[in-house]
């Protein structure tokens, strides 16, 4: 399934088969479809802003603050597309190049715990809604868990 060294928009295991390997279902599905597609990748995003908004700590790592919008609809389409969404976000903006994008932001241990908080809670709130059995949610569930814990860690760039 998605990870840090997947492909952005390249196909994740069966969401009918959570343990397969790639190219094991003739039809295989991804993340995104999984979930509802990018409905869910926006409310995602925009429980995550919640806590941007509230958090002095996130919202000093953009550097216009008072307008998030742009913000909010780049991060959607990124997360859409890694987890199998359409290829918008590069379309757009090019390679995600995460670090490198955020290498202008001061990313410490503790900027990057807010993000992984924000991220983890808006996660636990959105994926009820997700059509998923409780077996597919669970493991769906921990695969981004464990994709937003390396984030938040790979994105750190300072002591």
């Amino acid at each position: 399934m998605a990870g840090p060294g997947r492909r952005p928009g390249s196909p994740a295991p069966s969401d009918t088969a959570p343990n397969a390997a790639p190219g094991d279902e003739p039809d295989v599905a991804t993340v995104y479809r999984a979930v509802g597609g990018q409905p869910f990748f926006d409310a995602l995003v925009e429980r995550f802003y919640e806590h941007v908004e509230a958090d002095p700590v996130l919202l000093s790592l953009y550097p216009e603050p008072d307008d998030l919008g742009p913000a909010r609809e780049r991060l959607a389409l990124f997360l859409a597309q890694f987890w199998g969404g359409p290829t918008t976000y590069s379309d757009t903006r090019g390679h995600p190049r995460l670090r490198m994008r955020h290498a202008p932001f001061v990313v410490d241990d503790v900027a990057a715990q807010h993000w992984l908080d924000a991220m983890l809670d808006a996660l636990e709130r959105t994926m009820p809604d997700a059509p998923l059995d409780e077996e597919q949610r669970a493991v769906t569930t921990e695969q981004m868990q464990s994709y937003f814990r390396n984030a938040a860690r790979h994105l750190i760039n300072t002591d």
